[in-house]
């Protein structure tokens, strides 16, 4: 148990820099952006105080009328979403994006705004890679459930096996879940869909990916009841 303790502390630490939150407020259209995401828009944390027309300015231009439809959707209908696109940060650079978004509640429950995360998909540096690739062989051995999981993220959001292993690794990060326990939930979750030939539609996926430390957590409860 601790040398699978140490794989995971090691697989788990550091802050995954492609991946990061935010959340909009629908009362006063407020944006909050992680740091990650401020670095992605090429500003340093702190610096900036994202609004809707920020986050606008910096879609691809050919991109952009195709955000401000899912933006302006998404104020409508309070739905979640899921989209790819292009963003320019302030230094010029093009970045490759899938952010997804579920419904954001408050303490009583009530639906006030929605949140998500950024996966910047942009191909990082080789020293990265190299990294991330050793991880994923050792993932490979010790973590089928991990590697089972990481193919479908792949399928599901149409990513590549290192973004989708950033993503599964963030999501560990944000809810204090262990890669493998997250994993597991994952797994089971996308098991208990009922489908025929078509998949379900994208926002399913995204709602358990975003509450699965949830059900982690309530399973939890239960067995120590």
């Amino acid at each position: 148990m601790a040398s699978e303790d140490s794989l995971e502390q090691a697989l788990a630490g550091g802050a995954p820099q492609r991946v990061g939150w935010f959340r909009f407020y629908f009362a006063d259209e407020r944006w909050e952006w992680s740091e990650q995401v401020q670095l992605l828009h090429g500003y340093e944390p702190g610096t900036v105080t994202p609004t809707t027309e920020l986050v606008l300015s910096h879609k691809h231009p050919e991109d952009r009328q195709q955000v401000a439809a899912t933006l302006d959707e998404m104020r409508r209908t309070h739905r979640t979403f899921s989209t790819r696109h292009r963003i320019i940060d302030t230094g010029g650079d093009i970045h490759e994006v899938v952010v997804i978004g579920d419904q954001l509640l408050d303490e009583d429950g009530r639906l006030v705004g929605t949140h998500g995360f950024y996966v910047d998909m942009t191909p990082t540096d080789a020293q990265t890679k190299t990294m991330l690739s050793r991880a994923l062989a050792e993932i490979t051995e010790n973590r089928a459930v991990i590697e089972q999981v990481k193919g479908m993220l792949m399928l599901i959001y149409r990513v590549d096996d290192d973004a989708a292993f950033e993503l599964l690794r963030w999501r560990s990060q944000e809810t204090n879940v262990k890669l493998r326990v997250l994993a597991e939930q994952l797994l089971s979750d996308y098991r208990m869909l009922v489908y025929e030939e078509a998949l379900p539609p994208r926002a399913t996926f995204d709602h358990l990916l975003l509450t699965a430390h949830l059900r982690v957590q309530a399973a939890g409860d239960t067995v120590n009841t």
